[in-house]
């Protein structure tokens, strides 16, 4: 069953959302009022880790994780998960090794579920950061900016 909770970062607002087994999505700037109780064993444990990752952003995240899309997608996806913290790798560096366009890349980084748990925020531009959550100004901006700055990579 489907089920979501609100918690307070130094982002803003995050709407984590889960089922009975993973998270499936994320969304920054989340609408609502903070989940005062959460519902799973499994909902507290994401949001004790991601407290963790605010306070050190060397928090390796061990959640497990229920995403969908395209095949190139998910490998655009793996490709993230595996960039530690404080480190970047270029659109076109990740298309190169998926023998695919930075263009694919940035539009595979715009459609992922679970953003900052699967960090498409260390997907940078060859020259200054890029574009994030598909947009390449304001306050999306500004914050991969703020989470590449807390992790050390700016």
């Amino acid at each position: 069953m489907p089920d979501m909770f609100i918690m307070h970062t130094p982002i803003g607002k995050l709407a984590v959302h889960t089922d009975a087994q993973s998270i499936t999505g994320v969304d920054y700037a989340a609408r609502g009022s903070v989940t005062k109780t959460l519902h799973s064993p499994l909902q507290r444990k994401i949001k004790r880790q991601l407290e963790a990752y605010f306070r050190k952003p060397q928090q390796e995240f061990d959640l497990p994780l229920q995403v969908s899309g395209t095949d190139f997608q998910k490998k655009v996806w793996r490709i993230m998960q595996q960039i530690p913290a404080g480190r970047t790798l270029q659109y076109g560096e990740v298309a190169r090794r998926l023998h695919s366009s930075p263009r694919a890349v940035g539009n595979a980084c715009r459609a992922n579920p679970i953003p900052l748990i699967i960090p498409c925020h260390r997907i940078v531009a060859k020259h200054g950061l890029g574009g994030f959550s598909g947009k390449r100004t304001g306050v999306t901006v500004e914050r991969k900016r703020w989470l590449l700055q807390h992790e050390g990579a700016l």
